[in-house]
């Protein structure tokens, strides 16, 4: 068990495992991770999401996470901040119904203070967040859009990004203005999870 899971709570643990049987269950069903991943979910699902926690600013309160799909990064943020209420509360945003059924599930059987909005992230009102964190979900260039669009005007975003970073660093370069740091990712070689603030459109 790696070193992240060790650092939770017994009841953390327990949460997490409630959740990890869920995901086994529900993806007979549904596409929410590869099949080939939940073998290592630990490690490839669950870390890759609890190491976020360590780069997100303690103030934080309001976390919104954007395209949330099996709820990694977002739904295992708002279990493992259940220890110290920090963030208080996590907004799921996904589009596909089935999976928000899944989010919901999961926030119901572990108790977790999360709520799940089934829409597209671009037609929601701005939900004025503290922290917002995306996995796998889109280019840089369009995840600074949706995080300028819902963030505080001092928010900060937090992005899990693969091998291609670099490239897609450069891209996004090209029409926003924005602060970072890019934290390597404990979980796979080349990726990264980048630090994102003030953020403004060139």
């Amino acid at each position: 068990m790696s070193d992240l899971l060790q650092n939770v709570s017994r009841e953390t643990q327990e949460r997490l495992s409630i959740y990890l049987e869920l995901l086994k269950k529900w993806n007979k069903k549904i596409n929410l991770v590869s099949p080939a991943t939940l073998k290592s979910a630990w490690q490839r699902h669950f870390v890759d999401s609890i190491q976020i926690c360590q780069l997100s600013d303690k103030s934080g309160q309001k976390w919104v996470d954007m395209g949330s799909g099996a709820g990694f990064p977002g739904l295992v943020v708002s279990i493992v901040g259940m220890e110290d209420d920090t963030p208080h509360h996590v907004t799921l945003i996904e589009s596909d119904m089935r999976k928000c059924m899944f989010l919901r599930t999961v926030i119901r059987e572990v108790g977790a203070p999360a709520e799940v909005i089934n829409d597209r992230i671009e037609r929601i009102s701005s939900l004025e967040a503290d922290i917002v964190s995306a996995r796998a979900l889109a280019d840089l260039k369009i995840l600074m859009g949706y995080a300028d669009h819902h963030l505080k005007p001092d928010g900060m975003a937090l992005f899990l990004k693969g091998n291609n970073w670099k490239t897609e660093l450069k891209d996004a370069e090209t029409r926003w203005t924005f602060d970072y740091n890019a934290h390597n990712s404990l979980t796979e070689n080349g990726s990264v999870i980048m630090n994102v603030s003030g953020i403004q459109h060139v």
